[in-house]
């Protein structure tokens, strides 16, 4: 099955610094990718690549098949992004909100009241649609962003840092939301600095560093590359690596501020 999303070879060099350096990555229908990587590792520059914002040097991105140096347009209509920073109107309400983003892939009428009503429901806000984000809780407002990457209903969904400062409560809601993208068929990519989001949501990982692939796999995959964590207490077994031992056995404990 051709993947949704691929990513082969991306280089990108700014002055003497090379941010990424011939990462690859790849999301099927129906598969949560989670990409790891401590600060400066090269994440933001790779889903800059990815959605077109940035032209790579070096590399291709494709998106349901089409290249994007050679269909750009057609490949931005398949990807929705969610960008760390909230880009919202707060004095327009949540449904004009929607309606803009949409507008701005070349919904309109008919069409888009009814996608601007889906993306709504799907992040469970349809009964606040005619209120203003700047009424709006934190959580209130990570879902609605998500809703207006969803009002053209791309196949691939970009999302970094999406819990970003919510309550526990408003986390779950967004996990419950991507799970059910990702069983409608959607490719999402997912990137967190919280190992225990990854732990729960992907279906693969993708370790970065240094603007390099350092790791991939699945949890189990990954956690196996590393011997049990001894127990002080016997007779219980030595507990399974966690991810968050992985990441930094790969990427060390020094501070990437």
């Amino acid at each position: 099955m051709t993947p949704l999303l691929q990513a082969e070879g991306l280089r990108k060099r700014y002055g003497d610094r090379e941010a990424v350096a011939g990462i690859s990555l790849q999301a099927q229908a129906g598969q949560i990718l989670g990409l790891l990587g401590p600060n400066g590792a090269g994440k933001s520059t790779t889903i800059a690549m990815v959605c077109g914002l940035t032209t790579p040097d070096a590399g291709q991105v494709r998106v349901c098949g089409h290249a994007m140096a050679d269909a750009p347009g057609a490949c931005k209509r398949r990807i929705g992004l969610v960008p760390q920073e909230l880009a919202l109107f707060d004095d327009l309400s949540a449904r004009t909100n929607i309606e803009t983003f949409g507008a701005l892939y070349g919904l309109s009428g008919a069409l888009l009241k009814t996608r601007g009503d889906a993306a709504l429901a799907a992040v469970g806000l349809a009964e606040r649609a005619q209120d203003k984000p700047a009424t709006f809780s934190g959580g209130m407002k990570r879902r609605l962003h998500i809703a207006c990457a969803l009002v053209h209903d791309p196949d691939v969904l970009l999302l970094d840092e999406p819990t970003a400062g919510v309550d526990p409560q408003s986390r779950n809601a967004i996990f419950d939301t991507l799970l059910a993208l990702k069983a409608a068929g959607k490719a999402l990519v997912y990137t967190t600095h919280y190992m225990e989001e990854v732990e729960r949501l992907a279906d693969r990982i993708v370790i970065v560093d240094h603007g390099r692939v350092v790791a991939e796999g699945t949890l189990d995959e990954l956690t196996s590359r590393l011997p049990p964590r001894p127990e002080p207490v016997r007779p219980p077994p030595p507990s399974r690596a966690s991810l968050e031992d992985v990441f930094l056995a790969l990427t060390g404990r020094q501070l990437r501020d």
